[in-house]
């Protein structure tokens, strides 16, 4: 059968024990290190270095120095930076440096830290000052030991520049005595002057590192000659520095690793970068060394020279393609071998992908291949070694022949003045990689008990531990996960007095690690064979110690060490070890094996557990054995054997001085009790026990000495009785049977009985030989099948015969059972004799009818029904007579072979068949045939599909595994068994199956698999099934939880516990554990947020909190290469967050009151004090009730809070519980009774009383004075009341009602067609840039000119002056070009722009228009330099923010009144249009389109503008005029297209008759092409007369009051439906112009303009329309409002929203520069940012946009819409604003109208801008990048020689102050600016430029 579901998970049993067993044993050995103490440091920590006498350790990070005791506790810190810096300048330490570059606070970074005990100083050097090094006293590093330089003194820039000044730059250095005692300085640094990568960008090119900084230097360190305090201390200076050449520093990019001494040489190990990703199989590590001039014996007095010394050679990692060609750290160490301990240099290096070796050279190597080197080059040219030509202190290009002369053995090492130096080995020194490992970092070695075992730290936080041999591969290793999962320095120090400690440094920690962690391990064996060279069995203490830790080390053979083997671990074997119960066996000896010192003499005992012990005596000692007598207990105090077993095992303990040396134990027996125990092979049994046993055939016992028995005992089991047993065919029931048995070792004759175990015992009775009958034996049973087991008993003692092996019947029922005839037939092939006879199963022997035929199979279920067209489908067919035997029987699925799989046959009622191929999709019934001649046929139907996958989800989760994925499709669930596969290798565990829907786990990540994995589905076994390459899924980086805060919790639970960490968006579940209390759920918030309710806990307790992400155990930080799995050496464990339970939060009333009365109606406020806890709750953990009114908690501090309520409370009498809840604690700590006492009640009625009659008399009196006033203004006032009342409530009900329609009817209108009329970007430019202009510019085309089109008559578009090409005129000279460039060029040149700009802002008659139109004009000369033109803008703004902010900062950009706001209104115009228009513009020309379609639903008075809808309280229509909408069919003459329907109203006059025609006509254009209302004629053709011309004003009109009125629709009486044309007009008549330019004195529409109306015309009014009051028309700013909130809370969001795809960058740059401006001048107001922030953006930019549609789209923009559109920019405005606004009954309505929305506004645009201020920072490439592109795509679109000829008529007119300027500016003296701008002048001033526009 196929394996079952159980089965299935009994597999994944085993192998999740499995798992657990590995991790176990894993554990077991992954101890060997331990942190011991830790410091932490804010910053990014440098460096650090061990005083090997104080053991104080000196830590330098960025901008601090810390010296720390041997615990890493701080003893001083102090600061060493920020600093005002610019790393092209001087050292302020150098005297008179001075420089022209601005400085800026820069971080110190320390490049190099070392100590010099003799002298008492710290040498520490950083990256700043041009990487000065100060002396520090090593007692306090806080104080200077030597102020360097001294006042006075001579100082040279090569003094002060020592280290790289470079946060990047390599520096190493080591401090060493020569000979006579002077302390030297050997430094190396990397290169960082001009030509590197790391001198800054587009600055001067004045190089202060080539002449001052060579990469390799000897300084004089003599704290007792300042004057020569880190000069080269040699004459001439450049024979001690190692300088690379200018011209080849590109090919010798170094960067220094380490450096260190080795005898009397220093190692400087180098990395030459220049070579970098050139040849992946070349190695670019170096190995230089340098012969120190130490105090070892030399001929010559003269001071050893660098150069002379120094050679260099490459070192290779690996060979072949396996080259490690990167060298990341280095360290001497010592490798033991035959010959004692040999020295190497154990080196890190890396290859690209992250993929890490270790290498070990021999430094015997090394030293023999510079002998031979230098002697090679002494005799000529040579292959091996060349000179360093690149050098400039080399002798040469090529190593020349010295002549026959022999050097010396000095010479050969350290070179001489007259040999060619310094040299470089061509061929590298080579080894192979002894470990490989992704991510090492770092490398420490040490020899421990002639053992080499190296510690390397890891890129990913780890430091591992290898036990080396001495063939140098890896015995043992181990690894720890250190603080925070930092990188490792890649320097490791060992603690100078201790090597048991190693110093170590990541990112922000400085560790001290145990390099041994032997306590963990328990045993001897567990100690030696861990295999750490560190530990060893402390005999004598019984303990894993190291040596130095075992107090009894001092005596032979008390200490065993790993490389004496565990054969030493102490050992016993006792004697005897197997003791009787029944003897007297007064003590035993014990003979202890292995590495014990001599116990003669000592305290020995024997322990035997249970308080137990005998005093052991001594007797031998040879070495390694040791014999001694142990007394045993008496016998009474052995344990009581067990009741089910015959012996029991007794421990037994050496102690020596009350410590266990070694153990062992031995067994206490009972003989009698075995043959009792196993009654029916009792003497077997009792002669094959392991102790000494004897069988009494007598007695039938097992005794334990011959000497308890007379009788002859036997000792063999081969002797004893036996019953040989043999096999028997099945009985039927109720047969009668004789069986024959064969016994052995047994007197003949012997009575015997057989026992089958049915409760009968039959008579056995003997036959010749050793052969009894058991006969007349009758078996039964009800059941299919019974097995008896026949035994042989003694008659009469009841004891068995032996049978080893026992004898079985079975008795079988052929009649039991749901039996058919197949299944029947079927037994007889287990020997059961049935047959079908009379529809029953009966045995042969009793039927008489058989039948040999069975009937059809019955088919009652088939499963599955449906498999996949590539067969393999395991289809399994139940039912009845489905044959006995599979050779009989054939399936098929319609044509399609099903093939019979014998092992999952059942007869007769199941069987499973293998399905083939089938060609196509079909369905089709399942047939089984038996023996060729019975078919049966099933109801179900079996389909072949093809299963399809369409999608799945999601597409990424973390490398742990655990992602629930989903996998949709068609015929999923096809098949026998259905597997998803991961990369054909994992599976993804399915735990849901449907027709549609497949749900898994996916597995953890495989280490050997890439990052996306393919995702297919197996169905049956067949090759893997996927429609695309697209189903991958990609495994992410494991979720990392960084804290849990807070980490206690209160009893009760529920107590909110915030996750942060990153990655959880790949979450999907998490449930937080806490060890021993319980379990909880947690919701994912957010990416970084999950929160979970804490459990409730029994009892106050430490506790650990583990994480389950997606059902996986979360174990920390990713800890793997790449992510993808843990270490192949890390110990699989959970991160576990410490967790704390503590008793539950107590409140209690001030003065613990239990009842508190309050009188409703009064203010409620109680103080309720806070009980002490250490929870730390915050005010938004716990809420008060009283009753169910939540109280307001008004005040709280860490002892009580203020609990308030100022309403009334839901009940008014009775008592109401004071409930505090905490999470789920809830407390009831008082009661408020509700009411007041009787007495009070009766006073305040009393007091009420007085006052209220008090009252009635006052108002008696008024009343009786003021009722005949009354009397007279009642009669005349009640009749204008009721006819006011009436209206009111009329024209209420129609605002009403238009409020609930319009949304519907605006939606219905808005159905427009065209696309968005946006201007091109020039043209919005140009509108933008110069509002003023392009407004004067555009009247000007009041009489446009048109174009004739197929589809109508279209105006012609007018160019701007700026956006045409610059014709210079004949008459100009040629110079005028020349002139412009030049003036343009210096444009261009940075200082002179900002001078020129500053210059003419210092004059008063610089007005701020022309403030403006300068910005304009610069910002389209330097269009197409949009970068330089930012920087330009950015440098005024840092003028301008300096002059604000000793001000008022919170002013500046209000307004537009200099230069540079104009800049950065036109900058944020360029960069937001793209931004504009694809996520702004749709919306804002949705809104401009609904305004428009809301004013024209009613009436408007042509002459004052106003109307019935509008948002502008100045322009509403404050009477109800009577209109009706109707439709009317306009016909266009000369227009492509039929006539249109057009909605208007009665009231509108006829150039708005026009104005709604022209509309519907031209609807699809932009408006600048639209013919003007006074172009064209309208001509009405009313039925049954003559057409006429409609026109506002002709003999028809009528005069009222005193006016003529405009002619209307409702004047022309012209009916719904009615048929117009409209013409063009041959000329136009310019008799009236426009319509809201007539006079309103002579002309009036709708209303009179003015409310100051005179009586006379009051009462004429009057007569024909009624006065109301006007604020009641208010109601339809509402309505318009409601109309239009819709489209404009869209366009609010789009403009306050952040699409990811198109991320405002522009706005995330500016406002990083200012929030960077505001922390130089350390304004921390948040206020003053957000004030500057919406300065800068919304109301420079958004609001200007709001007020002026036009500068974006071509559109008409009427007054009436911009008055509507300056409310809502004043919105917009308040919404950005901080103040709160106070408004009341007299605010202004433009104020009131979105008073209610502006909160909401608030709260978006400071969600706006904290959305800006976590974005990515931009830096300045991707900033300039985007500016470039930004001028690309608009290249040539201005006439920029226009704009920079504007810009000169500033310069001309300003000459002599912009001269002058210039000329005060050493800057501009030394570049000659004033001259060139003079020439400039003169060029052009010699010529005449003609130009008829003015831009």
């Amino acid at each position: 059968m196929p394996p079952s579901p159980a089965d299935r998970r009994s597999l994944r049993l085993l192998a999740a024990a499995l798992a657990v067993f590995l991790t176990a044993l894993h554990a077991r050995t992954a101890g060997a290190l331990q942190i011991q103490q830790a410091f932490a440091s804010p910053s990014r920590t440098n460096n650090f270095v061990v005083d090997a006498v104080s053991r104080r350790v000196y830590l330098a990070a960025v901008n601090s120095l810390y010296q720390l005791n041997a615990t890493l506790s701080r003893e001083v810190e102090t600061h060493t930076g920020p600093v005002l810096d610019n790393p092209l300048c001087h050292a302020p330490q150098l005297p008179q440096a001075m420089c022209e570059h601005q400085k800026t606070l820069t971080d110190n970074h320390n490049k190099l830290l070392v100590l010099d005990r003799e002298q008492g100083v710290l040498l520490a050097c950083g990256s700043v000052f041009q990487g000065f090094c100060e002396l520090r006293a090593m007692d306090n590093a806080s104080l200077l030991a030597v102020r360097f330089p001294q006042n006075g003194t001579t100082v040279f820039p090569s003094m002060l520049n020592i280290a790289a000044n470079h946060e990047n730059a390599s520096t190493v250095g080591l401090i060493f005595r020569s000979h006579g005692g002077a302390p030297r300085l050997l430094v190396a640094a990397t290169f960082t002057g001009m030509g590197s990568e790391y001198f800054p960008k587009n600055h001067s090119k004045e190089d202060l590192r080539f002449e001052n900084t060579p990469e390799i230097a000897i300084r004089s360190l003599d704290t007792a000659n300042l004057g020569r305090l880190f000069t080269y201390d040699i004459n001439p200076s450049e024979d001690n520095v190692f300088k690379i050449k200018q011209e080849v520093k590109q090919k010798n990019k170094l960067s220094f690793v380490r450096a260190f001494v080795h005898k009397s040489y220093s190692y400087i190990a180098i990395n030459n970068d220049a070579n970098a990703g050139v040849k992946e199989s070349q190695p670019n590590s170096i190995l230089a060394r340098i012969c120190l001039d130490t105090d070892a014996p030399r001929r010559s007095a003269e001071s050893r020279k660098l150069t002379e010394s120094y050679i260099q050679m490459g070192l290779q990692c690996g060979s072949n393609e396996n080259i490690y060609n990167r060298l990341l750290s280095i360290c001497p160490g010592d490798i033991s071998g035959a010959a004692g301990p040999e020295p190497h240099l154990f080196g890190v290096f890396a290859r690209t992908g992250g993929q890490t070796a270790v290498c070990a050279f021999r430094v015997l190597e090394v030293e023999e291949r510079i002998r031979y080197g230098r002697s090679n080059c002494s005799s000529g040219r040579n292959s091996n070694v060349h000179v360093l030509d690149s050098v400039i202190q080399g002798s040469g290009a090529e190593c020349e022949s010295k002549g026959p002369i022999m050097l010396q053995e000095e010479q050969l090492n350290c070179g001489a003045a007259h040999l060619q130096h310094p040299l470089a080995l061509r061929r590298p020194l080579r080894a192979p990689p002894i470990y490989e490992a992704p991510g090492l970092s770092s490398i420490a070695v040490d020899n421990v008990h002639n053992r080499t075992v190296v510690f390397l730290g890891t890129s990913r936080g780890r430091l591992r531990k290898l036990s080396l041999l001495a063939n140098l591969s890896v015995a043992n290793q181990w690894s720890l996960k250190l603080t925070a999962n930092e990188p490792v320095h890649h320097i490791m120090t060992f603690d100078p007095s201790d090597h048991n400690y190693l110093y170590l440094m990541t990112t922000h920690h400085l560790l001290r690690v145990q390099v041994s962690a032997c306590g963990q391990l328990s045993s001897c064996s567990e100690c030696v064979s861990a295999g750490d060279a560190h530990c060893g069995w402390c005999t004598l203490e019984g303990r894993c110690t190291v040596q130095k830790n075992c107090s009894s080390g001092t005596l032979g053979r008390s200490w065993i060490s790993t490389g004496d083997g565990v054969q030493q671990c102490p050992s016993m074997t006792i004697t005897p070890s197997e003791i009787s119960r029944s003897t007297h066996t007064r003590d035993v000896g014990i003979l202890i094996n292995g590495s014990v010192p001599d116990l003669q003499g000592l305290q020995v005992e024997c322990d035997y557990g249970m308080g137990i012990t005998t005093n052991a005596t001594v007797h031998l000692d040879y070495g390694t054995t040791q014999i001694q007598t142990c007394p045993l207990p008496p016998p009474h105090m052995y344990p009581r054997i067990p009741f089910d077993t015959d012996h029991v095992t007794i421990p037994v303990a050496i102690r020596v001085n009350n410590v266990s040396v070694v153990s062992g134990n031995f067994t206490i027996y009972e003989c009698n009790r075995t043959g009792q125990i196993h009654f029916k092979t009792a003497c077997t049994s009792c002669l094959s026990r392991a102790w000494r046993c004897y069988w009494d055939p007598q007695l039938n016992l097992c005794v334990s000495s011959k000497d308890s028995t007379p009788h002859v005992l036997l000792e063999n089991s081969s002797s004893c009785p036996r019953m040989v047993a043999h096999d028997v065919p099945p009985l039927a029931s109720g047969s009668t049977h004789v069986f024959s048995l064969e016994l052995q070792n047994i007197e003949h004759g012997t009575e015997l009985d057989c026992d089958l175990g049915d409760g009968h015992l039959y008579r056995a009775q003997w036959l010749d030989g050793l052969a009894v009958n058991c006969s007349g034996v009758t078996l039964k049973t009800t059941m299919w099948s019974k097995t008896f087991q026949l035994s042989l008993r003694r008659r009469g003692s009841g004891t068995y015969i032996d049978s080893p092996e026992p004898m079985t019947v079975e008795v079988y029922s052929c009649g039991v059972g749901d039996s058919d005839c197949s299944q029947c037939w079927g037994r007889q092939t287990q020997g059961h004799m049935c047959v079908w006879c009379d529809n029953s199963c009966q045995q042969r022997d009793q039927c008489h009818s058989i039948t040999t035929r069975c009937p059809d199979p019955h088919i009652q279920k088939v499963e599955p029904l449906s498999g996949p067209l590539t067969g393999g489908t395991l289809l399994t067919v139940q039912g009845r007579n489905l044959g006995h035997n599979t050779t009989q029987l054939n399936v098929s699925i319609g044509r399609v072979p099903c093939r019979v799989l014998p092992q999952y046959y059942t007869v007769s009622v199941r069987l499973v068949c293998e399905t083939d191929a089938s060609r196509e999709e079909m369905s089709d019934h399942v047939t089984v045939s038996v023996a060729g001649n019975s078919v049966g046929v099933s109801k179900d139907i079996f389909s072949f599909v093809e299963p399809s996958l369409l999608e799945f989800s999601p597409r990424q989760g973390p490398v742990a595994g655990g992602t629930r994925l989903t996998i949709r499709g068609q015929f999923l669930d096809a098949g026998s068994t259905v597997n998803v596969k991961i990369n054909q290798t994992q599976s993804c565990t399915v735990f849901m199956l449907s027709r549609d829907v497949i749900e898994c786990v996916m597995p953890p990540a495989e280490a050997a698999v890439a990052e996306n994995v393919s995702v297919c589905v197996v169905y049956d076994g067949q090759p893997c099934f996927s429609t695309s390459p697209r189903f991958t899924f990609t495994y992410e980086k494991n979720p990392t939880i960084s804290h849990i805060r807070p980490n206690k919790s209160f009893l009760s639970g529920g107590r909110s516990i915030s996750v942060t960490g990153y990655g959880f968006d790949l979450v999907q579940s998490v449930r937080m554990e806490v060890s021993g209390v319980g379990q909880t759920s947690c919701s994912c918030v957010s990416p970084t947020l999950i929160v979970c309710q804490s459990p409730a806990a029994n009892q106050s307790q430490q506790a650990t909190a583990l994480f389950y992400l997606n059902e996986v155990l979360y174990r920390g930080e990713d800890t793997s290469p790449s992510g993808r799995g843990p270490d192949e050496d890390e110990q699989p464990h959970a991160d576990a967050f410490h967790f704390e339970y503590v008793e539950d939060p107590q409140f209690y009333t001030a003065n613990k009151e239990k009842l508190i009365k309050h009188h409703p109606g009064e203010p409620l406020i109680l103080i309720i004090n806070k009980g002490p806890s250490e929870l730390d709750l915050t005010l938004q953990e716990y809420s008060v009730t009283i009753g169910s009114d939540l109280c307001d908690i008004t005040f709280h501090n860490e002892q009580l809070f203020h609990c308030t309520i100022n309403r009334s409370l839901s009940v008014s009498s009775g008592e109401l519980p004071v409930t505090v809840h905490v999470g789920h604690f809830v407390k009831v700590i008082a009661l408020v009774q509700m009411g007041g006492g009787s007495e009070l009640a009766i006073i305040v009625s009393i007091v009420v009383c007085c006052v209220l009659l008090l009252l009635c008399t006052v108002a008696l009196v008024v009343y009786c004075t003021k009722s005949r006033r009354a009397e007279r203004y009642w009669q005349k006032t009640l009749l204008q009341m009721e006819e006011m009342e009436s209206q009111i409530r009329e024209e209420i009900r129609k605002g009403f009602a238009e409020l609930q329609t319009d949304m519907t009817d605006l939606t219905k209108e808005l159905g427009r067609t065209q696309g968005i009329p946006f201007l091109e970007y020039k043209q919005f430019v140009t509108r933008t840039f110069f509002p003023k202009m392009c407004s004067d510019y555009e009247r000007s085309l009041v009489q446009p000119v048109y174009e004739n089109d197929p589809l109508g008559p279209r105006a012609l578009s007018e160019t701007h002056p700026l956006l045409q090409d610059w014709q210079s005129s004949n008459s100009v000279r040629p110079n005028l070009e020349e002139g412009i460039t030049l003036f343009s060029t210096l444009l261009n040149n940075k200082h002179f722009l900002v001078t020129f700009v500053h210059a003419l802002e210092q004059q008063k008659d610089f007005a701020v228009r022309d403030r403006c139109n300068l910005a304009s004009l610069l910002t389209i000369a330097l269009h197409g330099k949009l970068e330089y033109y930012t920087s330009i803008m950015k440098e005024l703004l840092v003028d301008l923010i300096d002059a604000s902010a000793s001000k008022n900062p919170k002013l500046m950009l209000r307004r537009t009144e200099s230069v540079v706001e104009k800049m950065l209104t036109n900058w944020m115009s360029i960069c937001m249009y793209s931004y504009l228009k694809e996520t702004v513009g749709e919306p804002f020309f949705l809104l401009l389109c609904a305004i428009k379609q809301q004013i024209n639903k009613g009436s408007i008075d042509a002459i004052t503008g106003k109307a019935r809808y509008t948002l502008n309280e100045e322009w509403l229509l404050r009477e109800n005029i009577e209109a009706k909408p109707q439709n009317i069919n306009v016909s266009f003459q000369g227009f492509g297209m039929d006539s249109v329907i057009v909605r208007v109203m009665n009231t509108d006059t006829i150039g708005q008759l026009k104005e709604k025609i022209l509309e519907a006509f031209y609807k699809n254009l932009p408006f600048s092409q639209w013919p003007r209302e006074e172009d064209v004629d309208l001509e009405w053709f009313p039925v049954g007369r003559s057409s006429r011309i409609l026109q506002d004003l002709d003999d028809s009109s009528v005069m009222e009051d005193g006016r003529k009125k405009l002619n209307t629709v409702f004047h022309y009486q012209i009916p719904d439906g009615a048929s117009l044309a409209m013409s063009m007009k041959d000329k136009r008549e310019n008799t009236l112009g426009r319509v809201k330019d007539l006079d309103t004195d002579k002309y009036v529409h709708l209303v009179l303009p003015h409310d100051e109306l005179t009586e006379s015309r009051k009462s004429h009014r009057h007569s024909h329309r009624k006065k109301v009051l006007p604020e009641i028309y208010l109601t339809r700013l509402l309505s318009t409002k409601g109309t239009l909130q819709k489209f404009l809370d869209d366009l609010f969001q789009a403009i306050l929203s952040i699409p990811p795809e198109k991320p405002p960058l522009a706005v995330k740059y500016f406002f990083d520069f200012l929030e960077e401006q505001a922390d130089k001048r350390g304004i921390t107001d948040p206020d003053t940012l957000h004030i500057w922030k919406t300065n800068s953006l919304p109301l420079r930019f958004w609001v200007n946009i709001l007020k002026n549609p036009q500068f974006v789209f071509d559109i008409d923009k009427t007054d009436h819409m911009d008055a509507c559109l300056s409310v809502i920019a004043q919105a917009f405005i308040d919404a950005c604003s901080l103040s709160d606004l106070q408004l009341g009954k007299d605010s202004p309505t433009n104020k009131l109208l979105y008073a209610k929305e502006i909160p909401e506004y608030k709260k978006r645009v400071q969600c706006y801008y904290q959305q800006i201020q976590e974005m990515a920072a931009l830096s300045e490439q991707e900033m300039n990048a985007h500016l470039a592109e930004e001028s690309r795509r608009y290249r040539n679109e201005f006439n920029t020689n226009l704009a920079v000829m504007e810009v000169y008529k500033y310069a001309k007119r300003y000459r002599n102050q912009v001269v002058s300027a210039l000329d005060s500016s050493p800057t501009a003296r030394r570049t000659q600016l004033q001259q060139k701008f003079e020439q400039v002048i003169a060029l052009v001033e010699d010529n005449i430029y003609e130009c008829c526009s003015e831009a």
